[in-house]
């Protein structure tokens, strides 16, 4: 297939106009890569963003399956085995059969991990207010209302 041929078989006025700089999913990527960074810098390169949402959710919430806590923090079965797997290894969170239901797994904070969320929470503080910094108040509103009906 040539895909030059294709390209300019459309007289110019006919094309439909693409840049990626104004689509969505590119936007967001480099909000995202730029909170990444932010992440990084202020959380130090041992947490995950995504072994954080664990530590964070388990804070909040307590003790529940393995299952449930997938659900919470948006992540699939897999990925979140994979999670608790590498945070059980350093000894930040434990698990162990629901004893109402020997099929389920249930993840709690240890010690340790409560410690580390209790370091962590205001550098997770701020690691927000950096990523929305350049937006006013009433800005910073709009934003997460209309990502909250994004997702």
């Amino acid at each position: 297939m040539n895909i030059t041929a294709n390209r300019t078989s459309l007289p110019l006025s006919k094309r439909r106009r693409y840049l990626l700089d104004d689509q969505v999913g590119f936007v967001l990527r480099q909000a995202f890569q730029r909170h990444t960074t932010l992440f990084t810098e202020k959380m130090g390169a041992e947490i995950t963003p995504t072994q954080w949402a664990v530590i964070s959710k388990l804070h909040e919430i307590g003790a529940c399956s393995q299952n449930l806590l997938g659900r919470q923090t948006a992540m699939d079965a897999a990925t979140v085995k994979g999670v608790v797997d590498r945070l059980t290894k350093r000894g930040i969170v434990a698990t162990e059969p629901d004893p109402n239901d020997g099929r389920r797994i249930l993840v709690s904070l240890t010690e340790e991990g409560e410690n580390l969320a209790d370091l962590h929470i205001g550098r997770a503080l701020d690691v927000t207010e950096a990523t929305l910094a350049p937006l006013t108040a009433t800005e910073r509103g709009t934003l997460m209302s209309l990502l909250m009906k994004l997702r």
